[in-house]
């Protein structure tokens, strides 16, 4: 049985319908992130350290998401993320800053224009469940990405390639362990010796599994799925369907930087033995999602 709402205050303002971007990493949320911190009244936070040590205590060790103290442990972390002070952007990750369009100490937002808040970190998705029952009335954006586009971008960022070194995955490791793609204690050594291609595919089959529990799970008023391509493809429509679903107004101009992602780059990117291997291992899930033929 789902909670009552539990009212959070943060900078005076009563925290209702916040709004998480899911997905695996390098998948898009950035993206959209950029779009909504630019959003009328949003203020969306993206890999605060205070947020990213419960995300990855969650995610390495999944029982405790699970214990009665995890949901306030998450809440206060996002509380502390969203609060406004003077220094405060300071301490926000450059990709943060940037989409803010922060060039000081900050802040990048004004208490007098927050309405809404929301948090974009890397790996948010393990926390899903813990974040539903922290605030049961949050909106979830959830970004699928073809896998072998994700698995390049993962194999040229140091942050992600940090996770597949082969002590990431030591004697006390919980399973199933969605975060690594591990299932199984028996495959841990069979993992230790994988390719980083193969381990960036295991977590991309991950994340989207967990995207389809979501989606069976939360009702669409409460869960969008969008596509990276579609992003990228098809801006406007894609912009619009967020702006429906989450009642406010988000422009498509503020969805890239310094350039627009590309679509397909994996086909230069990645290494023939690299795609095999990727398409070996998420073949199921590139296939259901279309990207890949059966």
């Amino acid at each position: 049985m789902r909670l009552p709402p539990h009212i959070l205050v943060v900078n005076g303002i009563k925290v209702r319908r916040p709004v998480f971007l899911l997905g695996a990493p390098h998948s898009g949320a950035d993206l959209l992130a950029r779009a909504l911190k630019r959003a009328p009244g949003f203020h969306v936070t993206m890999g605060r350290a205070c947020v990213a040590h419960v995300v990855y205590a969650f995610a390495r060790r999944p029982s405790i998401g699970r214990t009665s103290g995890a949901v306030r442990v998450l809440r206060d972390a996002l509380a502390e993320s969203w609060q406004v002070l003077g220094g405060t952007c300071g301490l926000c990750s450059e990709p943060c800053r940037e989409a803010g369009g922060v060039t000081g100490a900050g802040p990048c937002v004004s208490t007098g224009e927050v309405t809404r808040f929301g948090d974009a970190s890397p790996d948010l998705i393990y926390s899903a469940p813990v974040l539903l029952e922290a605030f049961p009335d949050a909106r979830f954006v959830q970004l699928i990405r073809d896998g072998r586009d994700v698995t390049a971008d993962m194999l040229d960022d140091p942050a992600c390639l940090a996770w597949f070194k082969p002590v990431m995955l030591p004697e006390d490791t919980e399973f199933p362990n969605a975060f690594l793609g591990v299932n199984r204690d028996e495959h841990r050594d069979r993992w230790k010796t994988m390719p980083v291609a193969g381990k960036s595919a295991l977590r991309w089959r991950s994340a989207v599994r967990l995207s389809a529990t979501l989606r069976q799970e939360l009702p669409d008023d409460q869960l969008l799925t969008l596509r990276f391509e579609d992003l990228v493809h098809e801006p406007a429509r894609s912009v619009a369907t967020l702006t429906e679903f989450l009642e406010t107004r988000v422009s498509k101009i503020a969805l890239y930087g310094a350039r627009v992602p590309e679509v397909g780059s994996w086909r230069t990117r990645l290494r023939r033995e690299d795609v095999e291997l990727v398409e070996k291992v998420a073949r199921q899930e590139l296939t259901r999602l279309g990207y890949l033929k059966s």
